[in-house]
C-alpha cells in the first residue's frame, strides 16, 4: 500500500490556464518545473525540483469575453519531492503571452497559484518566471525548500538603479516626479521636478530609468513616441481585456477631445447659448463624423495596430454621444438652488474637504482675518447669534483660501480669472446645508495686499445673479482641488510607493502581500498613463484647469500637509471637526458623527468598520503577539523603506506609526485599503454624475465677477444668465473635462470590488471564513444604505436634484449592473 502511494506520487499532474490575446498560443515552446517545499540537501535553502515538463494538449475556451486556453501538465518527481511549493516556468515563444492561473494535483489536494502577468521570452529577460503557491508564511515559518527562492526572488524585483527599464523587466524601484516637464519641447514644457526637496516635496513614483533631456539634466527624457509607452512592470499591467475596454472607452469619449485648430469642428460655444435650459443641447446630438475620424487617426498612432482594429470594431456598436448626467436628468435647474449646492459638500463628488468652523471670522496661518462680517450673517442663523451657531457646532467652511492666494497671481493670466474662496454654510434644523456667505478673495497688484468681496444669498434681482456668479467661483475652486488633491494626490500617488515598496520587501508568500495585492491592482499602469496624458506639461489637466502649468506645483505645495496617520475616516472626520470623540465601548469607530444626515459620513464609518474588522481578524491568524510583529523581518524592512524611502521627504515627521504592536499594523494596514478603495471610489465614480454637466461643476472661469460702473457690469445687467455662460470656458475646454470625467467614471467588466476575490486565492481555511464574513458584512451595508438613501427625513440623500448618495455603495453581488458609469460600487483597488 504505502509503495504503490509514493509510486503515485512520482507523477504531479496539473493545468496552466494563458488568456489568449493577438499572438498564437505558447503551446509547447513553453516549459514548467515544480519547486518542493522540501530542501534538495540539508541547510541549502534550496528545494526539490522536479522535471520539466511542456505545454500540451492545450483546450480553448471563451468565458464572458474573454479567451483562454488551459494546458495540461504531468511532471515527474522524486517519490520523496514533498509537497509543491513554487512554479517555475520559462518560455521559449517569441510572442509575450498573459498566464492567469495554475493548479497541481497531488496527495489529494489542490494547490493553486494566482499568476496574473505577462510572460516575456526567455532570451529577453534571461530568468525563469516564479510563482508561489497560495500559502503563506511569514520569513521565519518560510518552509527550508523555498527560503532561496523567496530571497532571491526578492532581491530580483529590487534590481540594480541602472540602465532603462525595458518592457519585460521586473523590477521596482524609486523616483521622483522628474517626468512631467519635456523641456526639449521648448521653455514652455519646463516643470519643477517634484520630489526631493523642501521647495516641492512628493511622493515617489516607479523608477523608469529613461536618460535626461539634452535641456535639463535633472529632467528625465520622452520616449519621443506619441503613444501609451511608458514603463511598468509586466504584474501591474493592465489585462488584455481590461486595456481594450480602456482604449475604447476612452475613443469614444475624446472624440471631444481637439487640438485647438480643431475647434472649428464645433459650430457652436457657450457664449452662444443664451439660457441654462440650452446648454443641455451638448447632450442630444452625435459626434461629428470629421472629428470621430481625427480621433482615430491619433489613436492609430498610439496604440498596436491588432488594439486598434479591436477598438474600430468594437466602437461601431455604441453610440458616439455623451450621455445624461444625473445632475440634470430629473430637474435640469436643480443644480442651481442653494441647497443643492450645499448638499454636494456632503454627498457630491468631493465630500471630504467641508469642515466645520471653530473660529469666526475665519483667518489664514498667518493670523489675517476674514472680511465676512457678522452683521452678514446672523440674519440667517435661525436666531442665534455667531457664537450659540458655533458652540452648536452649526457653522461650517468650505476653505479653498489659504492654499489658493500663493498662487493666485500666476494663474491669474491668459484669459484665467480665479478667487481664493471661503464658503460659510449653516446647518438647519433638518439636516441641510444653506450657504450664508462666500468671501473671493485676490492680490492687489499695486500693494500686494489682499482684496476681499463679500457675497450674500438672496432670492432676486441682481444681487441673486451675483450670488450665482460667486457660487460658480467656488464650484469652480473645489473641482480643481478635487482633481488634483482629493484625487489625484491623495489616492493615485500616496499609495504607489507603497505599492513599491510591497513588491520589493514583502514576499508574494508574505501574507501581508497577499492581503494588499488586490489593493493594488492596476494602480501603476493607470499612474504611467496619467503621467503620459493626464498630468504632464501640456496634458488633459493643465488644459481644462484654472491652475494650468502650476497644477502639479500646487498638489506639492498640497502635499507639505499630508499625514498618514490623518487618512483613516475617524481621524479624518476628528481632524474637520465632523465627528466627536465618543468613548462608548460598543462604537468600533470611536467617534460620532455631529448629525445622522452626512452620507459620505454615515456609510463611511460602517466600510471603514467592516474593513478593519476584516483586517484585524486576518492579522491574527498570522500575528499572535507585538513580538511576532517586531521579529517580522521583510514587515519591518517594508515599513522602513515606506517612511523613508517612498515618502522620504516627511520621512522624520512624528506622526509615523511605530510597527511595534499588533494594533499598530491593523491600523496602518486599515488605512491603506480605506485609500485604495472606499476613499477613491467615492471620488471617482460619481464624477460623472455631478461633473458631466460642466456648468454644475467647472474647472476654471473667463471672467471676475464684475463690480458697478463697469463695461462688464453693464453687460452683466443686460443678461445675468448669458453673462454666467460666457464666464464659463469654452466647448473646448469643456468637452474634454466631461470627456475626461466619462473615462475616469466608467467601470470595466475586469474590475474587482470590495469583498470580492478568486475563489481559490489562498488555501487557509480559516482566512477564506474571514474573508466570506467580511463579504457577508458589506452586503448588509448595502440593505442600510438603501435604506438610508429611502428615507424622506435625509434629505441629503436626494437633493433638489434628485441623485442618490452611493458613493460607498459596496455594491459586492450584482455583477450584471457593475459595468459602465453605474456611479455606485467600490472596486478592490485605484484601478482608473
Amino acid at each position: 500500500m504505502e509503495h504503490q502511494r509514493r509510486r503515485q506520487a512520482s507523477v504531479i499532474k496539473g493545468e496552466v490556464v494563458i488568456i489568449r490575446h493577438g499572438h498564437s498560443v505558447p503551446g509547447k515552446s513553453v516549459s514548467v518545473h515544480v519547486c518542493s517545499c522540501t530542501e534538495d540537501n540539508p541547510g541549502s535553502g534550496r528545494g526539490r525540483l522536479s522535471e520539466s515538463a511542456y505545454l500540451k494538449n492545450g483546450k480553448s475556451n471563451t468565458i464572458n469575453g474573454i479567451k483562454t486556453t488551459t494546458y495540461k501538465v504531468k511532471l515527474h518527481v522524486d517519490p520523496e519531492f514533498g509537497i509543491p511549493g513554487a512554479l517555475v516556468i520559462k518560455s521559449q515563444n517569441k510572442h509575450k503571452f498573459f498566464i492567469q492561473s495554475a493548479s497541481l494535483q497531488t496527495f489529494n489536494q489542490t494547490i493553486h497559484f494566482d499568476c496574473n502577468s505577462w510572460m516575456y521570452p526567455f532570451k529577453k529577460t534571461k530568468a525563469d518566471r516564479v510563482f508561489f503557491s497560495n500559502t503563506s508564511y511569514l520569513p521565519n515559518q518560510t518552509p527550508s525548500g523555498l527560503m532561496e527562492l523567496r530571497e532571491n526572488e526578492l532581491e530580483s524585483l529590487r534590481g540594480k538603479r541602472i540602465g532603462e527599464r525595458k518592457e519585460w523587466d521586473r523590477i521596482y524601484d524609486y523616483d521622483y516626479y522628474n517626468d512631467l516637464g519635456n523641456p526639449d519641447k521648448g521653455r514652455k514644457h519646463t516643470r519643477p521636478v517634484l520630489g526631493g526637496s523642501v521647495s516641492h516635496p512628493y511622493p515617489r513614483r516607479l523608477r523608469t530609468g529613461r536618460p535626461p533631456s539634452n535641456e535639463d539634466p535633472f529632467t528625465e527624457s520622452h520616449s519621443g513616441k506619441d503613444n501609451l509607452d511608458i514603463y511598468v512592470p509586466p504584474d501591474e499591467r493592465f489585462s488584455p481585456k481590461k486595456l481594450s475596454a480602456f482604449i475604447l472607452n476612452s475613443f469614444q469619449a475624446t472624440i471631444h477631445f481637439l487640438s485647438p485648430e480643431e475647434k472649428s469642428l464645433f459650430q457652436q460655444d457657450f457664449s452662444s447659448f443664451h439660457t441654462f435650459e440650452e446648454t443641455h443641447r451638448m447632450f442630444s446630438s452625435n459626434r461629428s463624423h470629421a472629428v470621430e475620424e481625427w480621433i482615430k487617426g491619433i489613436l492609430k498612432k498610439g496604440v498596436p495596430e491588432e488594439l486598434y482594429r479591436e477598438v474600430i470594431h468594437a466602437s461601431k456598436k455604441n453610440p458616439m454621444k455623451f450621455p445624461l448626467p444625473q445632475i440634470i436628468a430629473e430637474n435640469g435647474m436643480a443644480w442651481l438652488d442653494d441647497e443643492e449646492f450645499g448638499r454636494q459638500m456632503l454627498a457630491g463628488t468631493n465630500p471630504t474637504r467641508i469642515q466645520c468652523l471653530e473660529v469666526f471670522p475665519p483667518q489664514d496661518k498667518n493670523g489675517v482675518k476674514s472680511s465676512i462680517k457678522r452683521s452678514q450673517i446672523e440674519h440667517n442663523l435661525d436666531d442665534l447669534t455667531v457664537v450659540e451657531a458655533m458652540n452648536l457646532w452649526r457653522l461650517f467652511i468650505l476653505d479653498h483660501h489659504d492654499y489658493l492666494m500663493p498662487y493666485i497671481s500666476r494663474i491669474n493670466t491668459k484669459g484665467v480669472c480665479v478667487y481664493a474662496s471661503r464658503t460659510l454654510l449653516f446647518l438647519r434644523s433638518d439636516g441641510t446645508l444653506k450657504p450664508i456667505a462666500i468671501e473671493l478673495s485676490l492680490i492687489d497688484s499695486n500693494d500686494g495686499n489682499e482684496i476681499n468681496r463679500v457675497f450674500v444669498p438672496s432670492s432676486q434681482g441682481t444681487e441673486a445673479a451675483l450670488w450665482q456668479l460667486a457660487k460658480a467661483h467656488v464650484a469652480t475652486n473645489d473641482s480643481v482641488y478635487h482633481h488634483l488633491i482629493s484625487h489625484w494626490l491623495q489616492t493615485h500617488a500616496v499609495v504607489e510607493p507603497f505599492i513599491i515598496a510591497t513588491r520589493r520587501q514583502l514576499s508574494e508568500m508574505h501574507p501581508i502581500h497577499r492581503l494588499l495585492n488586490p489593493h493594488f491592482k492596476d494602480t501603476m499602469h493607470i499612474n504611467a498613463l496619467a503621467r503620459r496624458i493626464l498630468i504632464n506639461s501640456g496634458g488633459i489637466l493643465e488644459k481644462i484647469l484654472f491652475s494650468g502649468e502650476v497644477s502639479m506645483e500646487l498638489s506639492s505645495e498640497l502635499y507639505k500637509g499630508w499625514r498618514f496617520d490623518e487618512q483613516g475616516l475617524p481621524a479624518d472626520l476628528l481632524k474637520r471637526g465632523m465627528a466627536l470623540e465618543d468613548a462608548d465601548p460598543d462604537n468600533p469607530t470611536g467617534v460620532q458623527l455631529l448629525f445622522e444626515d452626512y452620507p459620505y459620513g454615515a456609510d463611511g464609518l460602517e466600510i471603514w468598520t467592516a474593513i478593519k474588522t476584516w483586517v484585524t481578524e486576518f492579522c491574527s491568524i498570522f500575528y499572535k503577539d507585538d513580538n511576532s510583529v517586531q521579529t517580522d523581518s521583510e514587515l519591518q524592512a517594508w515599513w522602513w523603506e515606506i517612511q523613508y524611502v517612498g515618502h522620504g521627504d516627511k520621512c522624520h515627521e512624528e506622526w509615523w506609526y511605530q510597527m511595534t504592536t499588533c494594533s499598530t499594523l491593523i491600523e496602518t494596514l486599515t488605512i491603506l485599503i480605506w485609500i485604495a478603495s472606499a476613499i477613491h471610489a467615492s471620488v471617482n465614480f460619481g464624477q460623472y454624475t455631478y461633473a458631466g454637466y460642466p456648468l454644475n461643476r467647472p474647472t476654471l472661469c473667463r471672467k471676475f465677477i464684475p463690480k458697478e460702473g463697469t463695461f462688464e457690469y453693464a453687460e452683466f445687467l443686460k443678461d445675468p444668465d448669458k453673462y454666467y455662460l460666457k464666464m464659463l470656458p469654452d466647448t473646448f475646454e469643456m468637452s474634454i473635462g466631461v470627456a475626461l470625467v466619462e473615462v475616469l467614471s466608467w467601470h470595466t467588466s475586469d474590475e474587482v470590488y470590495l469583498g470580492q476575490r478568486p475563489s481559490e486565492w489562498t488555501d487557509n481555511e480559516e482566512v477564506r471564513h474571514k474573508f466570506e464574513k467580511f463579504n457577508g458584512t458589506l452586503k448588509e451595508i448595502e440593505g442600510k444604505i438603501m435604506s438610508r438613501n429611502g428615507d424622506s427625513k435625509l434629505k441629503n440623500r436626494w437633493g433638489p436634484a434628485k441623485v442618490p448618495f452611493n458613493g460607498l455603495y459596496p455594491d459586492t453581488s450584482n455583477i450584471a449592473s457593475q459595468v459602465g458609469m453605474t456611479g455606485k460600487g467600490i472596486p478592490n483597488s485605484i484601478s482608473i
